[in-house]
This record gives C-alpha cells, sequence and structure tokens, in this order.
C-alpha cells in the first residue's frame, strides 16, 4: 500500500491525520488548525503555487508517481513549441503565450448551457448536519467564484420544521435557505443543483422545487456515490429526533420504537441511532429491455417544468457504469457525474470506504472507452463530471485530460468545504457574539494564523477580490468562509492555467488525452494512456530519421 507523506517540507504543510491521494486528512476536521495544503491555500491563495522560504532556498521534487496505480500515476505533458485555444486577436508570440491568457472556463448542458467560471462543482452536501452548520460559506463561495453547488439528498425529509401533510411536502425552509443563499450571489456563472434520492421522490421534494424555484434549479437523481455502496447515513443523539426520521419513512437503526433500544437508550448505554435512506437505483433489471423506467422518470420531472437535469452514480461494476452512460444519453440529460471508490462523505461505513467499489483512475478510464463507443454509433455522449478524492490543481487537469473530450467539470467533495470550516473558525474569533451561529471552534487565532496575519485583510489573499466583486457595503454579509474559498479557487484556477500553458493549451476545451503519459506499465495498460518514455516515441524517432 502507498504512504503518502504528512508533511511538505517545500510547501511548508503538514497533515494533521493520515493523507490520502487527494493531499486530505482521512479524517477532516472542522476544528482544524492546519495545515494541509488545501488548508493553507485557502488563506494564501496562489501563493502556495511555490515553496516557501523564496531567496534563502531551492528544491527538488519529491516524486513518487512511478508507484502503483491511480490519478497520482499520470504525468502531465509539456510542449517546447505550438499553442492551442487562444483567445481571439492573441497570437503564438511569447508575449501572448503566456499562463495569464489561457480560459479556464467551462460549460456543460444538453439544450441550456450552464457556464462557469473554473471546471469544478462540489459534491453532494446533503443531510450531514457539518453541510447545513456552514452553508453560508459553502454556497455564497460557490456563487462568487462562479462554480456549480450540490445540495445533496434528504435535506428535506431530515428538517423538523419542513410541513409534510397529503403525503407530500408543503414548505422546507432549509432547502429553501440553501437556494437562496446561492441565488442571492449568483451572477450567471455556475448552479444550484438539488440530488434526489427514493426519500426526496416519495416525499414530493421535486415537485416542491419545481413550483417555487421552477428551472432555477436543476434537478440531480441520484444512484449513488463513491464512498459508499448504501443509501446516505447521518448519526442523531436524540429519540425523538430519531422516531420522527422514522415516521418520515427513513430506515433508522437501531429502531428507536423497539422496547429494548429504547430501554437502552434510557440507561445510557445507546447514545445514537443511524438514519439510512433507500438504495439508490433504477427499476431496471437488466439492460435487456432498455430504459422505459428511467426515461419515464426523466419525463415527469420535464413536465413539471426541470429544464436541465443531471444523474449522479457511483463506484459500480461496469454493466451499471454503461447503463448511466447510456441512459443519460437517450434522456438527454444535462450532466453525468460518475464518483469513483475514494470518494469522500460526511458517514460512510468506514471499512465500506477502504474496500467496495472501483476506483477513480480505472472507473473514469472505463467510462472514457464506453463515451467513445456511444459516440461511434453517432449517438450524443452526455457531458461528464468525474469526482472521487480530488483536491488540487494537477487533479483537475488530469480528470479533464482522461476523460476528453467529454469531460467538462471536476466534482471534489471534502476539499472545497475546508475554506467553510477555516473560515468560520477565523470569523468566530474576530466576532465572538456569532461564534456559535457561526459554529466556530476557536477562541483565539492558532499560529498557523497568525504566521499569516493578524487582521482579516492580511488573512485572506482573496479579501480583495471579494470586495471588488461585491464592493466594500456588502463585505459585512459575505462569511470568511466564502472569502477563503475566494483563496482556494484562485489557488487551483492559477495552478490549471501554468499546468494548461505548459502543454500549449490556452482553452480548457483542447486538453485531451495526448496531455498525459502513464507512469508506469500497469496505469498505461489501465487507462490506454502511453508510458511515458513511448508516448511521441515515433515522432521523435522521425525528427531523428529525417
Amino acid at each position: 500500500m502507498i504512504q503518502w507523506p504528512k508533511s511538505n517540507d517545500a510547501l511548508g504543510t503538514v497533515n494533521r491525520g493520515n493523507p490520502c491521494e487527494s493531499g486530505l486528512c482521512t479524517l477532516c476536521l472542522s476544528s482544524c488548525k492546519g495545515k494541509c495544503e488545501t488548508w493553507m491555500s485557502s488563506l494564501v491563495g496562489r501563493k502556495l503555487l511555490y515553496p516557501r522560504e523564496f531567496g534563502n532556498i531551492t528544491s527538488g521534487s519529491a516524486n513518487v508517481t512511478s508507484l502503483g496505480l491511480g490519478y497520482h500515476s499520470l504525468r502531465i505533458q509539456g510542449y517546447a513549441y505550438g499553442s492551442r485555444g487562444l483567445a481571439e486577436g492573441l497570437t503564438k508570440d511569447p508575449d501572448d503565450c503566456i499562463f495569464p491568457n489561457v480560459n479556464i472556463e467551462t460549460e456543460f448542458g444538453n439544450e441550456i448551457t450552464t457556464k462557469c467560471r473554473l471546471p469544478i462543482m462540489t459534491g453532494a452536501l446533503g443531510s450531514t448536519f457539518i453541510a447545513a452548520k456552514y452553508w453560508d460559506s459553502f454556497a455564497v463561495g460557490a456563487a462568487l467564484c462562479g462554480f456549480p453547488i450540490v445540495i445533496g439528498e434528504n435535506v428535506v425529509g431530515v428538517d423538523r420544521k419542513s410541513d409534510y401533510s397529503d403525503g407530500r411536502i408543503r414548505s422546507a425552509p432549509e432547502l429553501e435557505r440553501r437556494i437562496d443563499t446561492f441565488l442571492r450571489y449568483y451572477d450567471g456563472y455556475g448552479a444550484v443543483i438539488v440530488q434526489m434520492n427514493v426519500e426526496d421522490t416519495r416525499n414530493g421534494v421535486a415537485e416542491y422545487i419545481a413550483e417555487k424555484y421552477g428551472d432555477k434549479v436543476i434537478l440531480e437523481l441520484k444512484w449513488g456515490q463513491g464512498a459508499k455502496d448504501i443509501g446516505g447515513e447521518i448519526q442523531v443523539k436524540d429519540i425523538e429526533y430519531a422516531k420522527f426520521l422514522k415516521d418520515r419513512g427513513y430506515v433508522v437503526d437501531p429502531n428507536p420504537y423497539d422496547p429494548v433500544v429504547e430501554a437502552s437508550y434510557n440507561d445510557g448505554s445507546l447514545r445514537s441511532f443511524a438514519r439510512h435512506s433507500r438504495l439508490g437505483a433504477t427499476d431496471i433489471d437488466s439492460v435487456e429491455g432498455v430504459s422505459k423506467g428511467f426515461m419515464d422518470k426523466v419525463e415527469y420531472l420535464r413536465k413539471l417544468g426541470f429544464k436541465r437535469i443531471s444523474l449522479k452514480t457511483g463506484a459500480y461494476g461496469m454493466e451499471a457504469l454503461a447503463l448511466s452512460i447510456k441512459l443519460a444519453s437517450e434522456a438527454k440529460l444535462d450532466l453525468l457525474t460518475i464518483d469513483g471508490a475514494g470518494g469522500g462523505t460526511g458517514m460512510s461505513p468506514w471499512n465500506m470506504m477502504d474496500h467496495w467499489g472501483i476506483p477513480s483512475l480505472s472507473l473514469h478510464a472505463k467510462a472514457y472507452e464506453y463515451c467513445k463507443i456511444l459516440e461511434a454509433q453517432g449517438m450524443k455522449v452526455p457531458d461528464i463530471s468525474f469526482a472521487g478524492g480530488f483536491a488540487r490543481e494537477d487533479h483537475l487537469f488530469k480528470a479533464i485530460a482522461l476523460g476528453a473530450p467529454f469531460t467538462k467539470l471536476v466534482c471534489m467533495g471534502r476539499a472545497p468545504m475546508i475554506p467553510g470550516y477555516l473560515g468560520s473558525n477565523i470569523e468566530g474569533v474576530f466576532y465572538p457574539e456569532k461564534k456559535k451561529q457561526l459554529n466556530g471552534h476557536w477562541d483565539e487565532l492558532p499560529k498557523n494564523v497568525k504566521d499569516i496575519g493578524t487582521k482579516p485583510e492580511e488573512i485572506f489573499a482573496g479579501w480583495e477580490a471579494v470586495k471588488d466583486k461585491v464592493g466594500a457595503n456588502e463585505m459585512k454579509n459575505i462569511p470568511f468562509g466564502a472569502i477563503a474559498m475566494q483563496g482556494y479557487a484562485d489557488k487551483l484556477g492559477c495552478g490549471l492555467q501554468q499546468f494548461m500553458a505548459g502543454a500549449r493549451k490556452f482553452n480548457i476545451s483542447e486538453i485531451d488525452r495526448d496531455d498525459l503519459m502513464a507512469a508506469n506499465k500497469e496505469t498505461a495498460d489501465e487507462t490506454g494512456i502511453k508510458f511515458m518514455s513511448e508516448a511521441q516515441d515515433d515522432a521523435a524517432k522521425t525528427i531523428l530519421k529525417g
């Protein structure tokens, strides 16, 4: 098993816990005082692209990408000539072929185009309480940065204040809060996507959203995710809340109405309950027959008024992967998110996270192969988003290139949540009267923050960019977590521009699979990407023999 280093001396970053391939700890705490790469970049932005202590150091790569199978075992090509995708009016002159001229905007959709300022989207931030606690930071940050945010499953069902009568939801204040928070700062880039599972469908959430928001919302159907092969879960500590969830139609384990369970709770030996959603699925039992049930569901949603519909699928095997791509094509969906094993979560059975499903690289490589099969048959391939363990700018380039030209976005789950926690903790220190409301954990700034600055304007590299966008008077309404999101997005965007400029690709649509190399033969065999010393070898020999 590959052991990822806990610290990066060049960047001055350290993981609190055990790091995984994304660079995040396997357990990411909202109270964390630093300082992994994502945590630090939320504060200092693009400065974290470079080694620390310039002028007093030299640095060298700690390259480990030749080991094992994963996105880390892909390398990015660079070229000594050429340029593709330069904006109109620019030339191949060196003064134009600079990384700030790289366009990282993207778009997706079938009949209606959704524009994004950078090619990322969030994972589904649903009924786990951490999503609710820091939602303002997540949603305002996504709106200001111009990328889609996904409201995950069960938000309505777990809301005690929502009104469920006559067999369907009549009011949903928490869902409304989440949608309205994003829309307040939405400026035409990004989108708010609401995910639907079995319980949401039964509770009439789609009908409620259609009546309240119409086509302002993208609706996402859910088959699964990369973190687990089971429905969504949360833990609750109050038996009365557990009974409420049971009455709402959820699976609650253990059963809060069981007298033995109630006795255990009253004794104090039972301290929590797990609420489970039903398995996300389609009603198709085999590939024979095609897709009537799924198509009927999509058609019903379109009649409700949803002009944009997406699908999220998990780390299932090849049959389910092919089925999701085929049905997304047939139903003319706007986006298909394919989440590989290793994807993040607010709650999952831990050993299930480690041992179920197809890891991201293998799943995504097959997704590309299956998309090509559809394309060869003359079918329209759906726009794709890859998910499952992404946090850095190199991840963005690799995922987009591996699935090119079909991959329009990279779905990032846990990473863009870190700016929200961090900013909220800092804001709670400066405004202690708001600390509880902000769910802040700190009473004072830790050393890792003080080393950067002691005033918000010093601490957040994204402060002035946000101020310029919203105006000085509006800054009082902007969560510090959203400002931290600006810093993180700035680092990702600048880093991606640099990789693209080195590959001589000046528009996101120009990235292709030839911009990747496999660092070992196993990765080459699995992905169809050429081994690094074989890539361009024919062209090299032609030069020598010419």
